[in-house]
């Protein structure tokens, strides 16, 4: 299978609870993360993170699959067409 180039988005709505969880799966993906840039948006109570991919489908899917599956947390990404 080939590789895919993307972004993954991620809001996180409740970072007190979730943000350790967040980043072990981040860290368990990071063969596969390019680059990551994450903002703590206080005033509205969130965190943001936009990650940069390149991996298969499988493992981009399972990465936003387990971030999706957190309480509070929710994930869109965008990948490149056929693999780069």
């Amino acid at each position: 299978m080939e590789n895919r180039i993307g972004v993954v988005g991620i809001v996180i709505e409740d970072r007190e609870h979730t943000a350790a969880r967040v980043n072990a799966i981040l860290s368990d993906y990071g063969h596969c993360i390019v680059g990551r840039m994450g903002i703590p948006y206080r005033e509205r109570g969130v965190a943001v993170i936009a990650l940069i991919v390149d991996g298969t489908t499988d493992t981009i899917g399972a990465l936003t699959g387990k971030l999706g599956g957190l309480p509070g947390v929710k994930v869109r990404a965008a990948l490149t067409g056929k693999g780069s």
